[in-house]
């Protein structure tokens, strides 16, 4: 009886030891899975880029999410999705508006869609904009550089198109020398006021116009270089 016993108790000690065991094993086994899944999960996370802004005081918000494949839009009741291998033409800008003077837009055309206007800045109520430069400036480089890695034949263009650049120059520099004629006239005739009102109009005009000419003037540009003058600074 008491060899019974001792059999009994090593057997029951055996049996608590290969429990705790196989409990450590499956616990170890357990969080090892967990640890994948959360690491995958994340993986598909971090793939998925996305901005929002919304481009008037009323209207529905613009949303862009890059995908694996694309670049999936939505705005309002209507969406779509560009494959990076179908995007033709990229063009960033400088586009200031009255109610913000630090805007940019990046235009893309791809076959079969429509334009797609991406802005930096986001209406916030019916008087004023906020500026997103940091979140712009993620997703515009993201883009970019899957668009170059789909080794698709894009047009990279930075600026306002020619067409309009040049004609609207030579208006300035028309302006300009009016002005400087009409204020250097005032002085010859003494009348200091006028010629004052003239050269503090003239310098207005010359900062506005200048910083908005250099900006945006034409060109082409490489995809791991984004230019600087039509892009919020870092």
């Amino acid at each position: 009886m008491r060899v019974m016993g001792t059999l009994d108790a090593g057997l029951c000690e055996f049996s608590r030891a290969w429990l705790g065991d196989n409990a450590k094993f499956e616990l170890t086994v357990a969080i090892e899975v967990s640890d994948t899944v959360t690491e995958a999960q994340s993986d598909s996370a971090v793939s998925a880029v996305s901005y929002t802004y919304r481009p008037t005081a009323l209207g529905a918000p613009r949303h862009f999410i890059l995908s694996d494949e694309g670049i999936d839009w939505v705005s309002g009741p209507v969406s779509g999705h560009v494959p990076y291998r179908q995007v033709r033409r990229l063009r960033m800008s400088f586009k200031p508006v009255s109610t913000q003077s630090h805007r940019f837009i990046t235009e893309l055309w791809g076959e079969g869609a429509p334009r797609l206007k991406i802005i930096s800045t986001s209406w916030k109520s019916m008087f004023e904009q906020e500026r997103q430069d940091r979140s712009y400036s993620v997703f515009i480089r993201e883009l970019h550089r899957r668009v170059s890695e789909s080794a698709s034949p894009v047009r990279f263009e930075r600026g306002t198109s020619p067409w309009i650049y040049w004609p609207g120059f030579a208006i300035f520099v028309a302006v300009a020398l009016g002005v400087a004629g009409g204020a250097v006239q005032a002085l010859h005739a003494g009348a200091y006021i006028g010629a004052t009102f003239a050269g503090a109009f003239l310098a207005l005009y010359l900062w506005q116009i200048e910083n908005f000419l250099r900006r945006n003037r034409p060109g082409i540009y490489s995809p791991e270089a984004l230019p600087k003058d039509v892009m919020p600074a870092p």
